[in-house]
């Protein structure tokens, strides 16, 4: 990159200032690592000192390295997420400080999305003739992009199809893991479309400290726990990124052709990489982008490459879809659309990251009734006060309390849900009560799940990763 005298900045976006930044700082390194003279030296970090401070004055907050500035455009206004109440949001991690959790409304706006309101509700309600799922009434899931195409294209008897997917970093998943497959269930069976399901088993191997035959393992663990969820064989194809990229040319062939149109400077900008991350890192990228087009997958379309995909994903994973939407029609395909959900809350708050490393941070698939029931009592983070005559009196805030937050996600009957948030607001219902309506409702779920997931084979996993036709025609 040519070097960039402070007077041509002034006019320059905060994420190509940051990127002149990075560039310099980097040139400065090269410089003295290849012993350049101490004039060239000088000069150089002269230029990089004076492009911090316009940086600085530009975006109001100090250069660091690997975290771009927040609010830029085209495709990299979707880099990690850093809001003024500490809000950071990347694929990798969730932070926020407050007690609420994320504020979704201005992330919204930092992402571009559209919010899923009461009139794009009502649509899905008269255009598929069933009653929308609790997880969009209760805006559980609540922003997308181009969900009205895809009800156009329903309309018009268009096909389209699913694609969600699961990282593999650990063999228990926990039942946060499960909102985006309740949901894509539910879509799949009101919509009757066929469904990929991507474990990104090749991302856990690169970023985590696993060996690749862990990774591997972990994703067929997990497969047996989403196919649990009552997935149509006929219509489900479940694949590990380190089994199919190998034998399925058309969707190597759609990574390339997106890696091709993304430059190393753009991801740096979406993704904050840096020049200390693996090539692997740097590419993956463009792997989860290629199941959004359907010539990925020649034996399930045939030839197919105008299909239109439904991503429902956390709204942490966006950031890989802005750049396979701002990619698709520069290499000939459809954008994606997609569902974004909320985040679900660890037990001690939704301040506080669940991890699959401390068990008590989230009520996992494989916990017993009793392990339940312990954790809930123990770590589930309570909106109410500290003693009884105060909870009685000024009553328990539903915003902050983790049971109910819980509840929200899985009881599904409205009535009931309002009546014990209006009695724990107005004191009437105690924290203990709260949590014993939560425990009794996600003992029998995840005992059901734990039966469905005894009856799956290794046989049957096989057929549901093994590349094939559904039963669709195209």
């Amino acid at each position: 990159m040519a070097d960039i005298q402070n007077g041509d900045s002034c006019s320059s976006s905060p994420l190509e200032l940051f990127e002149r930044v990075t560039a310099q700082g980097e040139k400065v390194r090269s410089l003295k690592a290849g012993k350049a003279s101490t004039e060239e030296i000088d000069a150089a970090v002269k230029l990089l000192l004076s492009l911090k401070v316009t940086y600085k004055t530009a975006t109001g907050q100090d250069y660091k390295a690997g975290s771009p500035p927040v609010d830029f455009s085209p495709v990299s206004n979707n880099g990690p997420i850093t809001t003024q109440d500490e809000d950071f949001v990347d694929p990798w991690t969730v932070q926020t400080s407050n007690a609420k959790g994320v504020d979704y409304d201005k992330l919204i706006v930092r992402f571009g999305s559209s919010k899923i309101d009461k009139e794009l509700i009502n649509r899905i309600e008269r255009v598929t003739g069933k009653t929308p799922h609790h997880f969009l009434r209760r805006g559980i899931f609540f922003s997308h992009r181009d969900m009205n195409q895809i009800l156009d294209a329903y309309e018009n008897k268009k096909p389209f199809y699913l694609y969600t997917g699961r990282g593999p970093s650990s063999e228990a998943m926990h039942v946060g893991h499960l909102i985006p497959f309740i949901f894509t269930k539910w879509l799949q069976e009101i919509f009757n479309v066929p469904l990929v399901i991507q474990l990104t088993d090749d991302e856990k191997y690169l970023w985590k400290d696993l060996t690749i035959e862990r990774a591997y393992e972990y994703a067929i663990e997990n497969a047996k726990d989403i196919i649990a969820c009552g997935f149509d064989i006929n219509k489900t194809f479940i694949f590990s990124d380190l089994d199919y990229l190998g034998m399925s040319s058309g969707y190597y062939k759609n990574v390339v052709k997106v890696q091709k149109h993304v430059t190393f400077n753009q991801v740096k900008g979406i993704f904050g990489f840096t020049d200390s991350d693996c090539i692997g890192k740097i590419s993956f990228p463009a792997i989860q982008a290629a199941p959004s087009f359907s010539s990925s997958f020649p034996q399930i379309f045939k030839d197919k490459k105008d299909i239109q995909c439904l991503i429902p994903c956390a709204i942490d994973q966006d950031p890989y879809f802005r750049m396979t939407r701002d990619v698709a029609p520069r290499i000939g395909y459809l954008k994606p659309a997609l569902l974004h959900s909320v985040f679900f809350p660890a037990l001690q708050g939704a301040q506080t990251k669940m991890s699959a490393s401390d068990p008590n941070t989230s009520i996992f698939l494989t916990d017993t009734p009793k392990q339940i029931k312990t954790k809930i009592n123990k770590h589930a983070f309570s909106g109410g006060k500290d003693t009884i005559e105060e909870h009685r009196k000024y009553g328990g805030n539903c915003e902050v309390d983790v049971s109910y937050m819980y509840l929200t996600f899985f009881l599904e009957d409205d009535d009931k849900l309002e009546q014990m948030k209006q009695a724990y607001t107005s004191g009437a219902l105690l924290t203990g009560e709260l949590k014993k309506v939560l425990i009794e409702t996600l003992q029998p779920l995840i005992a059901a799940h734990q039966q469905r997931r005894k009856q799956i084979t290794d046989e049957m996993v096989k057929q549901f990763m093994t590349p094939r036709k559904l039963a669709f025609d195209f």
